[in-house]
């Protein structure tokens, strides 16, 4: 099968190419039969930057030992307590140099304050966490420690979603108008958290998953994906979030109209309840020269509409593709990349970021969303559940 030229500039430099050393990684959570786990590990090996060596996969021991001896990790490293693990791993001379969260959403800020506070650097699954309160206190432990902190709000890491960051940044759609961003899924249509499905059991009780459903599961990918291409602050919002299955105890369905700092207006409609649609993701910026669209879909591509002009269609093997979008493609043109590769350049930033500070350097600057874009979601679920409370009333998001 041809696949035309090929330069080895086009192909990402891996481990084997690199004269610094494979990462030592750590998990909490992510055992047998975890979906997002799985996909975490898969991204760390993708290129080659990572070798999972520690980790608490179960509270059960045999659970525990059995996911310890699929994923090849020493017994003496398999743990049952997340303190337990950072404790001890603090006091090895071979520590993981990261350790991955992948558990629900309640645990994430005990486990991230538990490694942070001693120094590790941390790969957290979104959201951050479940309040604004804990959100802020998280940031400030992370800063003090000095640690890399990243929050895989993974659709930051399509090469065409770069592309379009890079678009607007250099202002080739003029000053911006409209965001509109869609998220829609079919998965909770019915009461499926009642028939023992693990995923909708825990994302479906406040206790475990936080007071919000769908607004904190993909309506703050959306929200993220808005802020990463737009570069927009938000001045203030109005919500209204929607339980549509009887007797869910978190919204299923949301929209909510933004107002940006500087004029912008922007919306973004989320449901996990549409039959039909499976991960139907799409973003349309418009600004007073031309608009952009890229949709989940068809990730490869993005298109770009200059007013008066015909629309141009960019595929990520295009000429002229931004520094951020060529070293985040992996295969030649035609070849589709996606969920797995999008998580794995997200993986290789972090791994970029964990090694210049090894070598002693302190001066790169994270091309992953961070601790502080973890919070900034965090105040948009949160302004997001307020104004609901209050009617669906603009509501400005609150300031530390």
């Amino acid at each position: 099968m041809s696949m035309g030229k090929v330069s080895t500039l086009d192909i990402p430099v891996t481990a084997e190419m690199r004269d610094d050393r494979v990462l030592r990684l750590g998990m909490v959570g992510g055992g047998l039969g975890a979906f997002i786990g799985g996909v975490h590990r898969a991204a760390a090996r993708l290129d080659n930057r990572y070798e999972l060596v520690a980790g608490v996969f179960s509270e059960i021991h045999e659970e525990a030992v059995a996911s310890a001896r699929l994923l090849r990790v020493p017994t003496e490293r398999t743990y049952l307590d997340y303190n337990e693990m950072a404790e001890r791993e603090a006091e090895r001379a071979d520590r993981i140099d990261a350790v991955v969260i992948v558990t629900p959403n309640y645990l994430h800020y005990p486990i991230a304050e538990a490694f942070a506070r001693r120094g590790f650097n941390i790969i957290c699954d979104k959201p951050l966490c479940t309040t604004l309160e804990e959100a802020r206190k998280l940031a400030a432990i992370a800063r003090e420690a000095g640690v890399v902190f990243c929050v895989t709000q993974n659709y930051t890491g399509y090469p065409m979603v770069r592309e379009a960051r890079a678009l607007v940044a250099s202002g080739v759609l003029g000053k911006l108008r409209t965001v509109k961003v869609s998220y829609a899924q079919e998965w909770l249509t019915t009461s499926l958290e009642t028939s023992g499905h693990r995923q909708a059991k825990w994302r479906g009780d406040p206790a475990l998953g936080g007071m919000a459903g769908c607004v904190a599961d993909i309506g703050s990918h959306a929200f993220n994906l808005a802020q990463f291409i737009s570069g927009l602050d938000v001045e203030s919002l109005c919500a209204e979030l929607c339980t549509f299955v009887e007797g869910r105890l978190v919204d299923d369905h949301a929209q909510v109209m933004i107002r940006y700092n500087g004029g912008a207006r922007g919306s973004i409609w989320a449901s996990q309840v549409a039959p039909g649609e499976e991960q139907n993701l799409e973003i349309s910026i418009y600004g007073e020269r031309g608009g952009l669209v890229w949709r989940h879909e068809t990730a490869d591509r993005l298109i770009l509409s200059i007013y008066g002009e015909r629309p141009q269609i960019l595929s990520r093997g295009s000429a002229g593709r931004s520094e951020a979008a060529a070293r985040s493609t992996r295969l030649p043109a035609g070849l589709p990349e996606g969920y797995f590769e999008c998580f794995a350049n997200l993986y290789s930033d972090v791994a970029e970021a964990i090694t210049a500070r090894l070598q002693g350097k302190s001066d790169v600057v994270p091309k992953f969303p961070t601790v502080d874009d973890g919070v900034k979601v965090i105040e948009f679920i949160d302004a997001s559940i307020r104004s609901n409370r209050d009617g669906g009333v603009w509501t400005t998001l609150r300031s530390e």
